[in-house]
């Protein structure tokens, strides 16, 4: 059975996991200079489309957490990369999301338009209109493909959970009887982006998450060890006979990291 100090990579969630809303998770810091100074190959991957990375590396400086930019995967970044392997540089895009989506499509020479779209692409937008929902269900009839860079259905925040890209993705599913492309986890896109810029064995790279639906059932899919923290979506260890069980359940990183250290301890 695999062990903490089995592994050799760590994927690790943001939201939820690192910090609620812009608040750190106590332990959340710690964690990651533990990581940083054994120069343990990790990657920070969020399925929030709202911020590019750059913009990831200050917000978690501005609560205590030290990670360069190019540790870290979004979503909107995984999208837009996926959209320009598949329909190539200079392919016109619907945009339901925000500045984060926006900037990773534009610097990957995608067009961003509202004029004959030949792919509309779905992330969280808190500044959504009626308007928006319509033209970008007209366009998924008119036979633009479909694509989400998440479906989680809540984001968690300091007042609790409220409505994330999923909702909105659920919306233009009922809207146009049309599934999209999912590039975030569970699905495997995103995740295979991370895993082939770790470089590591599949059964050594853990993902670390705090949510079944996604983080955890998305790394079982691919093979890989998974850890869930109590931390932020998901409260609760799942009970015996679950149909998505992690590998480790810990209340937060604080106490992941504690029994991490302590193995090391063990074989040092």
């Amino acid at each position: 059975m695999t062990t903490l100090r089995d592994l050799r990579a760590i994927i690790i969630d943001m939201d939820g996991v690192l910090y609620r809303g812009n608040t750190a998770v106590p332990g959340a810091a710690e964690f990651l200079s533990w990581l940083t100074e054994r120069s343990f190959p990790f990657l920070l991957l969020t399925n929030n489309s709202t911020l590019d990375a750059l913009a990831y590396e200050r917000r978690l400086a501005a609560m205590g957490i030290s990670v360069p930019a190019s540790r870290i995967l979004t979503s909107a970044s995984a999208t837009a990369d996926y959209v320009v392997r598949n329909y190539g540089p200079g392919t016109r895009v619907f945009m339901v999301g925000e500045s984060g989506l926006e900037s990773s499509l534009r610097e990957r020479g995608l067009i961003v338009t509202d004029e004959d779209p030949d792919v509309v692409v779905v992330g969280l937008d808190r500044q959504l209109t009626y308007a928006r929902l319509r033209d970008a269900t007209l366009a998924i009839r008119a036979g633009a493909a479909f694509i989400a860079t998440n479906p989680d259905r809540t984001l968690p925040t300091e007042v609790g959970q409220v409505p994330g890209a999923g909702a909105i993705v659920a919306a233009l599913v009922a809207a146009t009887d049309v599934t999209p492309k999912i590039i975030g986890k569970p699905e495997p896109p995103m995740l295979e982006m991370a895993l082939a810029r770790l470089g590591q064995p599949r059964e050594r790279t853990a993902v670390l998450g705090d949510r079944l639906e996604t983080d955890i059932l998305g790394g079982r899919r691919l093979g890989l060890p998974t850890i869930l923290v109590l931390s932020g979506v998901t409260h609760e260890a799942p009970g015996p006979g679950c149909e998505v069980c992690p590998t480790w359940v810990y209340d937060s990183v604080r106490e992941l990291l504690l029994e991490w250290r302590a193995e090391m301890v063990e074989i040092a």
